[in-house]
């Protein structure tokens, strides 16, 4: 148990939830069985049958069981044939356990555990066994729902005198408020939720354990937030008429209302005496990087240095071409023919040589650049700053708080924060993940960005879109525009950033019968050269290749010398081609719901309009179609985040910008509480203020150090 479903203390038990409840007169429906989940199922036998086979060597059980919407197969072989057989008589009604899979066309379960249901007599005990509600648990193979069941029975011992088994819990809910709100005590919802009269009981247990669950996480990071908050910073206020007025002088267009507003929070931030911790949020294209530069630069006008994190070299390579291009001179500070006013912008990655990277450490430590561009090199111990006044975290959900304390630890004071991310989270997601950070939103697209039709090419029932799709490329290309082809995987069997996508689907059961590995930009790249886009300027990029190479490629890109890059996902985020109108995305259920509206973002940023192909063999129908569709059909991020959210495991969001806080969230779903995080923000916040170090609070105190120590564990085996 401890293994596979860590579950380790009586605690652990206690709070293991039931997933859903199953009424024995309302049986589970078959008809909405998910594939390749392991599943518990009430249902009747409804036929049961011996089969032979080899030469009569081999004997086969099959069962059909039913429950009014469906039915379902259950198979036994070999010596685990003499059990069921006894058991599962025609009418028989019986818990089934176990992986559905498919055979011959049909959905089965292969050797399933099963608990026969008794039928009581008499007309009363029937009603009361019909109507009682089984708990579902979270299950494994080496641990079924009935056995955690009957653990959990043990803890809690006989019925009605749950209360002794639960008198020693913590409560993390101080009183006033758990009446203030009018919520259950601890040990009344750990009975209601695991032994439920009625439906209103689970209601009852599950509002109280949320609360639970959003409080003591928010208090975790109402405390970091003050933490953050009392440490000292140095005000950094752009001097007037210096290099911001400069730089916004040269502009060849106005900010939006949205640049503004936000621009003006980040200064009101940057000047008071401590450290801005900031989120700024916005659709892909929306103009951070244009709000991160100003920012950048008013910290170097007030005499600071400011740093900018991105998590790929591509990436801080094509920051530092397109923040040195908007700034012209003025990024050429103390050179020959740089503005007066200007300051030096150097660019610091894992792989360059080692004369350029002498260079730039020397620019920092004397305070000449006073901006510089880089990837996880700049937390290295060797780099040192003269005053590090910003640091800007681009892509947030690739570094956790390590990195950024690593980072903040560079300033003779903590510097002020910035974090960027172009994938849209919903409100509610933004206040449990990054709770320590104040949110902005940038929610309009600058004037010039053109729409982009997108749409889902479904390669194998209708293999004739998909030559419309090459066709269609050679029309861009025919009226001067360029493409991306993006592919999961190198290929070359070499594994890559783009193996497995970041939140892309699992291998689904629609094509575990191909079985074939993603696609790859080397085979698919060559497939193109010799067929539909021959007679083109095709080229590939790959997190693989030197990043000398890749740097040229992308140059060339840029440049228009090349009509179609094929890539992985090393394209995925700030890669800046306004000329390039066209993306066809190869195996795009390969991906999740945000990387692909990423992807998209790199076309239509000029002012042609965009075009987004989704390629996939997946069936008509199928969930992966479904979550193509829903890309295709909105080009609004924060509804895709939402869809996103639904459809994946909130771990996988969640678990990405820090460590081990958020595995604790078992009762409480981020996009449907909104309003339970939010209060508890609000509660949070005032314990917090009023009592720092929440002597008043033990048992709240011992819930949050159990919260911290999981978190400072996981962070530990992440090593």
């Amino acid at each position: 148990m401890a293994d596979h479903l860590d579950l380790h203390t009586v605690g652990d038990l206690l709070h293991h939830y039931p997933r859903r409840y199953a009424e024995r007169g309302e049986l589970t429906r078959l008809s909405d069985l998910p594939l390749d989940e392991h599943v518990t199922v009430v249902a009747q036998v409804a036929d049961a049958r011996v089969h032979t086979f080899n030469g009569g060597r081999g004997r086969r059980l099959e069962v059909t069981i039913t429950d009014g919407s469906g039915r379902l197969q259950l198979v036994f072989f070999g010596k685990g044939v003499h059990k069921p057989r006894a058991e599962l008589q025609p009418g028989t009604r019986a818990m089934f356990a176990g992986k559905v899979s498919v055979f011959n066309r049909k959905r089965q379960l292969a050797h399933p555990e099963f608990k026969a249901l008794g039928a009581e007599s008499g007309a009363e005990a029937v009603e009361a066994f019909a109507h009682q509600l089984l708990p579902l648990y979270p299950a494994c193979k080496q641990m079924e729902s009935w056995q955690i069941q009957q653990a959990i029975d043990t803890v809690l011992g006989p019925a009605g005198h749950e209360e002794t088994a639960l008198a020693g819990l913590v409560d993390p809910l101080p009183d006033s408020l758990r009446e203030g709100r009018g919520l259950a005590t601890l040990p009344e919802a750990l009975r209601k939720i695991h032994r439920p009269a009625t439906k209103t009981d689970i209601a009852m247990a599950r509002d109280r354990l949320k609360w639970d669950e959003a409080f003591v996480l928010q208090v975790a990071l109402a405390r970091r937030r003050r933490a953050d908050a009392q440490l000292p910073a140095a005000p950094r206020k752009p001097v007037p008429d210096g290099l911001l007025t400069a730089f916004d002088a040269r502009l060849p267009f106005t900010l939006t209302d949205g640049q503004r507003r936000v621009s003006e929070e980040i200064f009101a931030d940057l000047a008071t005496d401590h450290p801005m911790h900031r989120l700024l949020q916005g659709e892909v294209g929306s103009g951070k990087t244009m709000v991160a530069l100003r920012a950048m630069l008013g910290v170097v006008d007030a005499g600071g240095q400011a740093a900018m994190l991105a998590p790929t070299e591509v990436l801080a390579q094509q920051h530092h071409r397109s923040i040195t291009e908007m700034m012209g001179e003025l990024a050429e500070g103390g050179m020959l023919g740089g503005a007066e006013q200007g300051t030096k912008v150097v660019l610091l990655t894992g792989s360059m040589g080692a004369a350029a990277r002498r260079q730039a450490l020397l620019d920092l430590v004397t305070g000449e650049a006073g901006i510089v561009i880089g990837t996880h090199a700049l937390i290295e111990d060797k780099v040192q700053f003269h005053d590090l006044g910003l640091v800007v975290v681009d892509e947030q959900h690739r570094f956790g708080v390590e990195q950024r304390d690593a980072l903040r630890s560079k300033g003779k004071q903590p510097p002020h924060l910035l974090v960027m991310t172009a994938t849209p989270i919903p409100r509610t997601v933004a206040m449990t993940v990054f709770g320590d950070l104040e949110t902005s939103v940038l929610d309009q697209l600058p004037s010039g960005r053109s729409p982009i039709a997108s749409h889902v090419v479904p390669a194998k029932d209708k293999p004739h879109f998909l030559t419309r799709a090459w066709e269609r490329v050679r029309e861009e290309v025919a009226a001067g525009h360029q493409g991306y082809v993006v592919c999961p995987r190198i290929g070359d069997d070499i594994g890559d950033e783009g193996d497995a996508p970041k939140g892309a689907a699992s291998p689904s059961p629609e094509d575990e019968a191909e079985k074939r590995p993603p696609l790859a930009v080397v085979e698919v790249a060559e497939q193109l050269i010799k067929g539909p886009l021959s007679g083109l300027r095709v080229e590939v990029l790959h997190g693989r290749m030197q990043p000398e190479a890749k740097d040229e490629v992308m140059r060339r890109f840029a440049a228009g010398e090349v009509d179609v890059l094929v890539a992985t996902t090393v394209i995925e985020v700030g890669v800046n081609v306004p000329n390039a109108t066209a993306m066809v995305i190869m195996d795009a259920d390969r991906f999740g719901v945000s990387q692909l509206h990423q992807l998209r973002g790199r076309v239509g940023r000029g002012s042609a309009a965009g075009l987004c192909l989704l390629v996939t063999d997946m069936p008509e129908g199928s969930p992966a179609r479904a979550r193509l569709g829903a890309v295709a059909a909105t080009l609004d991020g924060f509804e895709l985040s939402r869809i996103d959210l639904e459809q994946r495991r909130e771990g996988d969001v969640l678990g990405q910008a820090q460590s081990g806080v958020r595995s604790s969230l078992r009762v409480l779903a981020v996009i449907d509480d909104e309003e339970v995080i939010a209060a508890a923000r609000e509660e949070a916040a005032a314990i917090v203020a009023d009592d720092p170090e929440l002597t008043g609070y033990p048992e709240l105190r011992t819930a949050l150090d159990a919260l911290l120590d999981k978190e400072r564990e996981e962070y530990l085996d992440k090593g």
